[in-house]
Protein backbone atom coordinates (compact mmCIF):
# COMPACT_ATOMS: atom_id res chain seq x y z
CA UNK A 1 0.00 0.00 0.00
CA UNK A 2 1.29 3.67 -0.91
CA UNK A 3 1.48 6.32 1.08
CA UNK A 4 -0.46 9.50 0.80
CA UNK A 5 2.04 12.17 -0.89
CA UNK A 6 2.33 15.13 1.45
CA UNK A 7 1.65 18.10 -0.62
CA UNK A 8 3.93 20.99 -0.27
CA UNK A 9 5.04 24.46 -1.13
CA UNK A 10 9.36 24.77 -1.32
CA UNK A 11 8.76 27.16 1.94
CA UNK A 12 7.07 24.89 3.67
CA UNK A 13 8.88 22.13 2.91
CA UNK A 14 12.24 24.16 4.43
CA UNK A 15 9.86 25.22 7.34
CA UNK A 16 9.20 20.94 8.08
CA UNK A 17 12.87 20.33 7.75
CA UNK A 18 14.22 22.92 9.68
CA UNK A 19 11.98 21.63 12.36
CA UNK A 20 13.17 18.38 12.12
CA UNK A 21 16.63 19.57 12.47
CA UNK A 22 15.79 21.54 15.45
CA UNK A 23 14.20 18.59 17.22
CA UNK A 24 16.84 16.14 16.05
CA UNK A 25 19.93 18.85 16.98
CA UNK A 26 18.50 20.83 19.94
CA UNK A 27 15.08 19.13 21.49
CA UNK A 28 16.43 15.79 21.88
CA UNK A 29 19.51 17.19 23.51
CA UNK A 30 17.73 19.34 25.85
CA UNK A 31 15.28 16.42 26.62
CA UNK A 32 17.91 14.22 27.58
CA UNK A 33 19.32 16.44 29.84
CA UNK A 34 16.02 17.07 31.56
CA UNK A 35 16.18 13.62 32.04
CA UNK A 36 19.57 13.06 33.37
CA UNK A 37 18.81 16.44 35.80
CA UNK A 38 15.60 14.28 36.84
CA UNK A 39 17.62 11.00 37.32
CA UNK A 40 19.88 12.37 40.19
CA UNK A 41 17.06 13.32 42.39
CA UNK A 42 16.99 9.66 43.24
CA UNK A 43 13.57 7.45 43.39
CA UNK A 44 12.54 7.13 39.66
CA UNK A 45 8.98 5.93 40.99
CA UNK A 46 7.31 9.17 42.38
CA UNK A 47 9.90 11.45 40.29
CA UNK A 48 6.99 13.74 38.30
CA UNK A 49 10.14 15.70 36.84
CA UNK A 50 11.41 12.17 35.04
CA UNK A 51 7.72 11.27 34.31
CA UNK A 52 7.15 14.81 32.34
CA UNK A 53 11.05 14.62 30.81
CA UNK A 54 9.50 11.10 29.55
CA UNK A 55 6.69 12.49 28.42
CA UNK A 56 8.55 14.93 26.20
CA UNK A 57 11.16 12.27 24.93
CA UNK A 58 8.39 10.51 23.65
CA UNK A 59 6.72 13.70 22.19
CA UNK A 60 9.74 15.05 20.26
CA UNK A 61 10.32 11.44 19.02
CA UNK A 62 7.31 11.15 17.60
CA UNK A 63 7.29 14.46 16.09
CA UNK A 64 10.49 13.46 14.25
CA UNK A 65 9.22 10.30 12.93
CA UNK A 66 5.64 11.87 11.81
CA UNK A 67 8.02 14.34 9.86
CA UNK A 68 10.40 11.73 8.42
CA UNK A 69 7.34 10.48 7.03
CA UNK A 70 5.75 13.36 5.89
CA UNK A 71 9.37 14.40 3.95
CA UNK A 72 10.20 11.05 2.49
CA UNK A 73 6.53 11.09 0.88
CA UNK A 74 6.85 14.65 0.21
CA UNK A 75 5.93 15.70 -3.40
CA UNK A 76 6.51 20.10 -3.76
CA UNK A 77 4.91 22.17 -5.73
CA UNK A 78 6.55 24.00 -8.81
CA UNK A 79 5.20 27.10 -8.30
CA UNK A 80 6.68 28.50 -10.73
CA UNK A 81 4.75 26.18 -13.74
CA UNK A 82 1.71 27.12 -12.29
CA UNK A 83 -0.63 28.60 -14.52
CA UNK A 84 -3.51 30.96 -14.52
CA UNK A 85 -5.47 28.92 -16.52
CA UNK A 86 -7.20 26.84 -13.79
CA UNK A 87 -6.97 26.55 -10.11
CA UNK A 88 -4.42 24.00 -8.19
CA UNK A 89 -2.40 23.38 -5.50
CA UNK A 90 -0.30 26.52 -5.12
CA UNK A 91 -2.45 28.41 -6.92
CA UNK A 92 -2.85 31.96 -5.03
CA UNK A 93 -7.25 32.46 -6.14
CA UNK A 94 -9.18 35.52 -5.75
CA UNK A 95 -12.74 34.87 -4.91
CA UNK A 96 -15.85 36.88 -4.96
CA UNK A 97 -17.94 35.73 -1.75
CA UNK A 98 -21.48 36.15 -3.03
CA UNK A 99 -23.43 36.04 0.03
CA UNK A 100 -21.11 38.16 2.31
CA UNK A 101 -20.37 40.40 -0.75
CA UNK A 102 -16.83 40.36 -0.65
CA UNK A 103 -13.49 39.92 -1.98
CA UNK A 104 -11.42 36.85 -0.19
CA UNK A 105 -8.21 35.72 -1.49
CA UNK A 106 -6.50 32.31 -0.68
CA UNK A 107 -3.68 30.13 -1.37
CA UNK A 108 -4.02 26.79 -1.90
CA UNK A 109 -1.78 24.21 0.09
CA UNK A 110 -1.57 21.13 1.46
CA UNK A 111 -2.87 19.46 4.35
CA UNK A 112 0.13 20.30 6.13
CA UNK A 113 0.70 23.68 5.56
CA UNK A 114 -3.19 24.90 5.50
CA UNK A 115 -3.62 27.82 8.03
CA UNK A 116 -7.09 29.32 7.13
CA UNK A 117 -6.67 32.67 9.19
CA UNK A 118 -3.92 33.43 7.19
CA UNK A 119 -5.12 32.48 3.98
CA UNK A 120 -3.92 29.21 3.09
CA UNK A 121 -6.76 26.19 2.45
CA UNK A 122 -6.09 23.17 2.06
CA UNK A 123 -6.54 21.18 -1.53
CA UNK A 124 -8.90 19.05 0.80
CA UNK A 125 -11.09 21.20 2.31
CA UNK A 126 -13.98 21.89 1.18
CA UNK A 127 -13.81 25.14 -0.58
CA UNK A 128 -10.32 23.60 -1.69
CA UNK A 129 -11.77 20.70 -3.23
CA UNK A 130 -14.60 22.95 -4.79
CA UNK A 131 -11.82 24.95 -6.23
CA UNK A 132 -9.48 22.71 -7.61
CA UNK A 133 -9.86 22.02 -11.15
CA UNK A 134 -12.14 25.36 -11.90
CA UNK A 135 -11.16 28.30 -13.54
CA UNK A 136 -11.97 32.08 -14.23
CA UNK A 137 -15.26 33.58 -13.71
CA UNK A 138 -16.84 30.05 -12.83
CA UNK A 139 -19.26 29.96 -9.88
CA UNK A 140 -18.51 27.14 -7.17
CA UNK A 141 -20.94 26.12 -4.47
CA UNK A 142 -19.73 24.29 -1.26
CA UNK A 143 -21.67 23.05 1.47
CA UNK A 144 -21.60 24.55 4.79
CA UNK A 145 -23.51 23.71 8.00
CA UNK A 146 -25.51 27.25 7.25
CA UNK A 147 -26.04 26.05 3.76
CA UNK A 148 -24.69 26.45 0.81
CA UNK A 149 -22.01 29.38 0.47
CA UNK A 150 -20.91 30.77 -3.46
CA UNK A 151 -18.01 32.18 -5.10
CA UNK A 152 -17.18 33.14 -8.37
CA UNK A 153 -13.51 33.31 -9.07
CA UNK A 154 -12.03 36.35 -9.99
CA UNK A 155 -8.38 35.60 -10.34
CA UNK A 156 -5.68 32.94 -10.39
CA UNK A 157 -2.26 33.56 -10.34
Amino acid sequence: MSEKKTMLTYDGLKKLEAELQDLKVVRRREVAQLIKEARSQGDLSENAEYDAAKEEQAAVEARIVQLEKMLRNAEVIDEESLGGEVVSIGSKVTVFDIEYDEKVEYLIVGSTEADPVMGRISNESPLGLALIGRGLDEVVSVEAPDGSLQYRILEIA
